[in-house]
């Protein structure tokens, strides 16, 4: 429960990345990135990489009224991971976007946003509560060197 009531329902066993043998939490990770005072929202997936099988990937949506430029904050959240669950997270890459693609009852659609990353394949789903932010996400992935 955080400073102003909201309760966060955290770690979902399919929320696990394999990081280099390292069995990850993205949960414990967005648990992190949440608790940087400008992130109003968050979302961690867990993206391809050859050498390492897979890297985690932040999305930040900011509080309006930041202080901090985004290039900071994504700066911020990086070395808190990188303390508070260690060089092993293999932390490295966020990005801020305006918003999250969710299903209409809030669910964050973190599977689509994976294969979107990863270049694969994928469908649109019909609980989605705003298609157009399918392209948003992909634009902001291009922009720190995925979704090819």
């Amino acid at each position: 429960m955080d400073e102003d009531g909201y309760v966060f329902i955290m770690a979902r066993t399919d929320d696990i990345i394999n990081v280099a043998g390292h069995r990850l939490s993205t949960g414990g990770m967005e648990e992190v990135l949440a608790h940087h005072p400008d992130v109003a929202e968050c979302a961690v997936i867990g993206v391809a990489d050859q050498l390492k099988g897979e890297l985690p990937l932040g999305f930040l949506v900011l509080k309006s009224g930041a202080k901090k430029s985004e290039e900071e904050i994504v700066r911020d959240v990086v070395a808190m991971v990188r303390e508070q669950i260690g060089p092993v997270a293999a932390f490295k890459t966020a990005t801020v976007v305006k918003r999250l693609p969710k299903t209409r009852s809030g669910k964050i659609l973190r599977g689509t946003m994976k294969k979107i990353a990863d270049s694969q394949a994928y469908k649109t789903p019909a609980t989605i509560d705003d298609p157009a932010i399918l392209e948003e996400i992909r634009e902001a992935l291009q922009g720190v060197g995925y979704a090819k």
